[in-house]
C-alpha cells in the first residue's frame, strides 16, 4: 500500500508541471503540443535579422580582426628584430675574425721585417743548427735563437730536424 501511493505520488508530480507547459495544437498529434510556436521579432537589438544585431556583430569582428591584425604585426615586428640583431651580431663577429687575422698577418710581416738579411723562410726544415745558438724557452716550447732565427726541433722520420719559425 504505501508502495502504491509513491508511485501515484511521482506520477502526479510528474504529470502537473507537463500540463502546466502543454499547450492545446488541433494539428498535433494528440491534440496537445508542449512547446508553443515562437516567433522573432525583426528589429529587436537581440535578433538576427535587426540592424542593432548586425551592428553589435560587425563591431564585434572588427574589433576582434584589428586586435588580431595587431597581434600578429607585433609577432612579426618582433620576429624582424631578432633577425636583424642576430645579423648584426655575426657581423661583428665576421668583423672581430677579420681583425684578429689582420693582427696576425701584421705580427707576422714584423718578424719577417726582423729577421736578418739572409735568414731561411719560416717552415724551412734544417739537418743542424748554425754555430752561436742560444736556447730559449717561451710558453713552454724550447727554441733555438741563432742570430735573431728562432728554430724548435722536431722529427721527420727517426732523425732529429729543425724548424724555423
Amino acid at each position: 500500500m504505501k508502495r502504491s501511493r509513491i508511485v501515484k505520488a511521482l506520477v502526479v508530480a510528474t504529470a502537473l508541471p507537463l500540463l502546466y507547459l502543454a499547450e492545446i495544437a488541433p494539428d498535433a498529434p494528440l491534440g496537445l503540443t508542449l512547446v508553443a510556436e515562437t516567433h522573432a521579432v525583426v528589429g529587436a537589438p537581440l535578433t538576427p535579422l535587426s540592424v542593432a544585431g548586425v551592428a553589435r556583430r560587425s563591431t564585434v569582428r572588427a574589433a576582434s580582426a584589428t586586435s588580431a591584425n595587431t597581434a600578429a604585426n607585433t609577432s612579426a615586428t618582433s620576429q624582424q628584430q631578432a633577425a636583424t640583431a642576430q645579423q648584426q651580431q655575426a657581423t661583428a663577429e665576421q668583423q672581430a675574425a677579420t681583425a684578429q687575422q689582420q693582427a696576425a698577418t701584421a705580427q707576422q710581416q714584423q718578424a719577417a721585417a726582423a729577421r736578418p738579411a739572409g735568414a731561411p723562410a719560416v717552415g724551412t726544415v734544417v739537418n743542424a743548427l748554425p754555430a752561436g745558438c742560444v736556447p730559449q724557452t717561451q710558453d713552454g716550447v724550447e727554441y733555438q735563437n741563432c742570430g735573431g732565427v728562432y728554430y724548435r726541433a722536431a722529427f721527420q722520420g727517426n732523425n732529429l730536424v729543425y724548424v724555423v719559425q
